[in-house]
């Protein structure tokens, strides 16, 4: 994101934008403080255009208006903030956002955006700064877009100080976090290699002088992290493993997020289908979201300790690959007979949690692009969780609520695990089709050491169809905001 962020003042209508876009609340057009002057400087018709066109002002709605040079922006946009009674603040970032991604076109370089009464000027800025977000990288000639977004001036009701100025840039700050989470998993597999992603932890660890450290493929082995070590073995592009920590002084809890960095998953052995592993090039998002996350934490600065681990590796077939049949034991001392080489998620995630149960933390969180069993059950725009306690439960739910993101909770069913024990080793890592994705929170459950613990499946969120609300198409940085919420809950 390359848009600076700004508070304007005084009359929208007579600002330098090409874009005016206003939010309104459902059913309000023509009560909104900011359409009577925009009415008179139009020369009328709006509200009975909008009216025409049967625009409620419901959630994400867009009106898109040109102004015939009537005032200075060039096109107004009308955006609905859906039912008074229901804005809340993924609501409010929801809009925003969809405001800002519907102002891009051809020659538009500022746009403004007029907001509703008594905003958190932090949201505004994650929004702002979300919605402006595109992956250009690629493009060349006739595809680079002809212009680019240089600012966004937002428009408040009343008059905005100091601290409204501080929230609104620490939200940008955030929403830049969110955008590295989505540079990440857009990025090819060719360049976003294992050591790719350390190089990313590298930058993070550098900007926000937090701690690191990166174990190469040696390391790994000596570390004894088997299971890591055997999912990375068969390809060029050789493992990594990552520890990014944030650790003040005073800290009252210390929390430990561990992502799946899968940076290309063929399959192994057991290869892939050739359609949809182009999409494989997402199995790391787990890993960008903790990413994602450490940035914005060397932002935030909470007064609890956090750790980012990341397992990296590219999954590939090979002479040297990992088979079915080979048992390896696990940094735990936990024997695994490894069945499926397409469930090695799982495998690197279990030498990760057992290296966080170490640490002794309050909470371990883990994020995966682990099954299509949770795609299936919970569709494309919803991940599954699982959790050790309802108080956890409970925590996360309230965190990707204010996000905006969508969790459900899955259970844990004991008598599933019996699915898990093998004949020669301590355990198989796949049981039957059925209830996959319980299955491989059942076989990671076994390596957090018995420390609280929520596990995310979040195979569906990381790449959207479409684009929607806060989630451009593409890579959408889920989870990083509801785990950004998370550790801020812990903090007060």
């Amino acid at each position: 994101m390359t848009a600076s962020i700004e508070i304007g003042s005084g009359d929208p209508t007579r600002a330098a934008l090409d874009v005016l876009a206003v939010c309104v609340e459902e059913g309000s057009l023509e009560r909104s403080p900011w359409i009577g002057p925009l009415e008179t400087a139009l020369g009328g018709g709006l509200v009975a255009h909008g009216k025409l066109v049967e625009f409620t002002g419901k959630a994400d709605q867009v009106l898109d208006v040109s102004t015939l040079g009537r005032i200075k922006a060039r096109r107004v946009l009308i955006v609905g903030l859906g039912a008074r009674t229901k804005l809340d603040a993924a609501r409010l970032r929801s809009a925003v956002a969809t405001a800002v991604r519907a102002s891009a076109g051809p020659g538009v370089t500022r746009v403004g955006i007029a907001l509703p009464a008594d905003v958190d000027w932090r949201q505004v800025g994650e929004a702002a700064g979300l919605g402006a977000y595109r992956f250009v990288k690629y493009f060349t000639g006739d595809r680079r877009p002809k212009s680019e977004l240089k600012k966004i001036i937002v428009f408040g009701q009343g008059r905005a100080g100091t601290s409204a100025r501080r929230e609104l840039a620490l939200g940008a700050d955030i929403a830049s976090a969110v955008a590295l989470a989505r540079d990440a998993v857009n990025e090819p597999p060719n360049v976003l290699t294992p050591e790719a992603l350390a190089q990313i932890a590298r930058r993070i660890a550098k900007s926000g002088k937090l701690g690191l450290k990166v174990l190469d493929k040696r390391g790994i082995r000596a570390a004894g992290m088997n299971l890591h070590y055997a999912v990375g073995q068969g390809s060029a592009h050789e493992p990594r493993f990552i520890h990014l920590s944030y650790a003040p002084r005073g800290a009252v809890k210390r929390l430990v997020f561990v992502g799946k960095g899968l940076t290309f998953d063929s399959g192994g052995l057991c290869i892939k289908p050739a359609a949809g592993m182009g999409e494989m090039k997402s199995d790391m998002g787990g890993a960008a979201a903790v990413l994602g996350l450490m940035a914005a934490i060397a932002r935030l600065k909470p007064r609890v300790e956090v750790h980012g681990i990341i397992g990296a590796a590219e999954n590939m077939p090979d002479g040297e690959a990992y088979r079915p049949a080979d048992v390896f034991k696990s940094l735990s001392g936990k024997t695994v007979e490894i069945i499926n080489t397409d469930a090695e998620g799982r495998l690197v995630l279990a030498d990760a949690l057992a290296y966080a149960a170490r640490l002794e933390p309050d909470l371990v969180i883990d994020a995966a692009t682990l099954t299509g069993a949770a795609l299936v059950a919970l569709g494309k725009t919803c991940s599954a969780y699982y959790a050790t306690s309802d108080d956890l439960a409970q925590k996360l739910e309230a965190a990707a609520r204010d996000a905006g993101e969508s969790f459900w909770r899955m259970p844990l069913f004991d008598e599933y695990a019996e699915q898990l024990k093998s004949d020669i080793a301590d355990f198989k890592h796949t049981g039957d089709r059925y209830g996959g994705s319980i299955l491989a929170a059942l076989f990671l459950r076994e390596f957090v050491g018995g420390f609280p613990w929520i596990h995310c499946d979040v195979a569906g969120p990381v790449l959207a169809e479409r684009a929607r609300g806060i989630y451009p198409k593409g890579a959408t940085g889920h989870p990083v905001l509801t785990f950004v919420n998370l550790v801020e809950s812990f903090a007060h």
